[in-house]
C-alpha cells in the first residue's frame, strides 16, 4: 500500500536520535512521501538540510512564533521556497487557544504568508485552532485582494457544519490521530463529509499519536492507523483510499511532490 503522511514536524528534537530509523519504519510501512514542516525559519532551513527521496518540505512561520515574521524572515522564507522539494508555505495560520503569540502578531504573519505563497504559487499548509471564524475572515480577506489562495487544513479540528466552507475557500482537509481518539465524534462526522478527492490524512508526527499507539511518539509509520481508521468510518477498502489520498497530495501539492 502506498501511503502519504501529509503533514510532520521531523525536525522536533524527539527525533535527533533516531531520525533515519523512523524514516526506515515509515517506508517499510509503505510510506511514499512525507511533508515535514516548517516552524520558523530556523526550524525550515534545517528541515532542508534533511536528505532522504521520502521527504518534501513546507516553510513558514507557526502561529506560536508570529512574533518573528518580518520583512526579512518573508525574504528568507523566499529564498527557501526556491528549493524544489518546497512544496509549500507552512505551517501557519491562527491559533486562539491562549497558548501562542499575540492576536495582532498572528494576524499579520498569517496574511503575510499567504501573499507570499500566492505570489510563488505554491499552496499553503495552515494551522487553526479554536480560530476558525478568525481563519476563515482572513483566508477570505487574501481572496478579496485577489490573492489565489489554496492549501491543506492540517489536522482538522471542527466539525461536519464547517467542512463545506473550508472546501468553498480551496483546501483539502487532514486528519490527524485525533479522528480515532473516543471522544472525536464531531471529526469523524467530518471525515464522513469530505469529499474523496479534497481529503488527507498526517500524522502531526510527533504528536497526536492514533489510538492504537497513543501515548507514543508518534512517526510517520503510524499514518496507516489514521487511514485505516478513515477507511472504516468512510465505507472504503484502504488500500483504494490509500491510491486516492497520494493522488490527491499529488494534485494539491504540484510536480514538486512527485
Amino acid at each position: 500500500m502506498s501511503l502519504v503522511d501529509a503533514h510532520a514536524h521531523l525536525t522536533d528534537k524527539r527525533f535527533t536520535g533516531d531520525l533515519p530509523a523512523v524514516l526506515e519504519r515509515a517506508t517499510a510501512q509503505g510510506v511514499t512521501r512525507i511533508l515535514t514542516c516548517g516552524e520558523d525559519v530556523a526550524s525550515s532551513t534545517e528541515a532542508l538540510a534533511l536528505d532522504h527521496p521520502v521527504l518534501r518540505f513546507a516553510a513558514g512561520i507557526h502561529p506560536h512564533r508570529a512574533a518573528s515574521c518580518d520583512a526579512a524572515a518573508l525574504a528568507r522564507l523566499r529564498l527557501l521556497a526556491a528549493d524544489p522539494r518546497v512544496v509549500a508555505i507552512g505551517e501557519i495560520g491562527i491559533d486562539l487557544s491562549g497558548l501562542s503569540a499575540p492576536v495582532d502578531a498572528q494576524e499579520r504573519a498569517f496574511a503575510a504568508q499567504l501573499d507570499l505563497a500566492a505570489s510563488l504559487g505554491l499552496p499553503v499548509v495552515v494551522h487553526v485552532r479554536d480560530a476558525g471564524d478568525a481563519a476563515r475572515r482572513i483566508v477570505d480577506a487574501a481572496r478579496s485582494r485577489g490573492m489565489a489562495v489554496r492549501g491543506q487544513l492540517h489536522c482538522y479540528s471542527e466539525g461536519p457544519r464547517e467542512v463545506a466552507g473550508w472546501l468553498a475557500r480551496g483546501f483539502t482537509l487532514s486528519f490527524s490521530g485525533t479522528v480515532t481518539y473516543p471522544k472525536s465524534d464531531a471529526l469523524r462526522a467530518a471525515a464522513r463529509e469530505v469529499p474523496a478527492d479534497r481529503l488527507l490524512a498526517e500524522t502531526d508526527a510527533p504528536y497526536l499519536a492514533p489510538q492504537p499507539v497513543r501515548g507514543q511518539r508518534n512517526e510517520p509509520a503510524f499514518v496507516a492507523h489514521t487511514l485505516a481508521a478513515i477507511a472504516v468510518l468512510r465505507g472504503a477498502d484502504s488500500g483504494a483510499l490509500a491510491v486516492q489520498l497520494a493522488a490527491n497530495a499529488a494534485a494539491l501539492f504540484g510536480p514538486r511532490w512527485r
